[in-house]
């Protein structure tokens, strides 16, 4: 019986240098194996007491008191730590919300308002370790929504001073397999192809979602929980970037900064504010 709870504590060990999720069959079973140790340790107990002489029943009551108690004791922090386990995202792992406040909504100064993204880890852990380290160094604050394109996507994540856009603009990160689909309100890395994910970020804007870019490869990391409703004021009114279109070309963001963008296309709207939400 003490080997089974042995083998009881190795197994949690493992589980909890394991990184990866627990089935619900599996946490079932690991739970009839702790209790079926317990039965097999009391049993031992209780045939130990019934065994001992009369006049030893005292001491053999209390060893069986204090081995019953050790034992469910141990039962219950042992099934207390399966269960943690076994939550699909326990508090450690659940993804963080990053809340945008931004500026000139409908192109006009004064204008704001807020929106909150929540990251999945589970849906692309490469693209949300480096959506929160871009957070973490402050990388979004002063960014322009340079693509806004009604119906379609929302678009940023060039950095508006040079010299700091120049460290990410070939920090390429793997590629994540898509697990959801394009919908509306899920936030998005922008690709030039496989394996080219760094800073820039699009929000799918179009009431059915974009479904089509799911066999493109593009893979969600989060989605707007609030403030879709500001997604929406973004301005568009410069329409589709340069050379396709009248908008500001990505080259000259890259090399300029916020200086064009500032002096060129004064309307747009941009993040004046980002951090974690508690």
């Amino acid at each position: 019986p003490r080997s089974d709870l042995a083998n009881v504590k190795a197994k949690l060990a493992y589980q909890k240098a394991t990184p990866s999720f627990i089935s619900f069959a599996t946490i079932m079973k690991l739970v009839m194996f702790v209790l079926l140790a317990v039965a097999l340790l009391l049993s031992a107990e209780t045939h130990a007491f019934h065994a001992a002489p009369l006049s030893k029943a005292t001491s053999s009551s209390a060893l069986y008191s204090s081995s019953q108690r050790d034992v469910v004791g141990a039962a219950s922090v042992a099934a207390a730590a399966i269960l943690a386990r076994g939550l699909p995202v326990n508090a450690a792992e659940e993804g963080k919300v990053v809340a945008f406040q931004v500026e000139n909504l409908d192109g006009t100064p004064g204008n704001s308002g807020t929106i909150k993204i929540q990251l999945h880890p589970e849906w692309a852990p490469n693209g949300v370790k480096r959506f929160e380290e871009l957070t973490s160094e402050s990388f979004w604050e002063g960014c322009r929504f340079f693509r806004v394109l009604p119906g379609f996507v929302s678009q940023f994540g060039i950095n508006g001073d040079p010299v700091i856009q120049a460290k990410w603009r070939n920090a390429k990160i793997k590629d994540d397999p898509v697990l959801v689909s394009n919908k509306r309100g899920t936030v998005v890395f922008a690709t030039a192809g496989p394996g080219t994910r760094t800073s820039q970020i699009f929000i799918n804007t179009r009431q059915q979602g974009n479904e089509f870019l799911d066999k493109q490869g593009f893979s969600p990391i989060g989605e707007v929980i609030e403030g879709m409703e500001i997604v929406d004021r973004f301005y568009a009114g410069y329409g589709e970037g340069a050379p396709s279109g009248k908008g500001p070309s990505q080259a000259l963001i890259q090399a300029k900064g916020n200086e064009y963008l500032e002096s060129s296309f004064p309307k747009l709207t941009y993040i004046s504010k980002a951090s974690f939400v508690n």
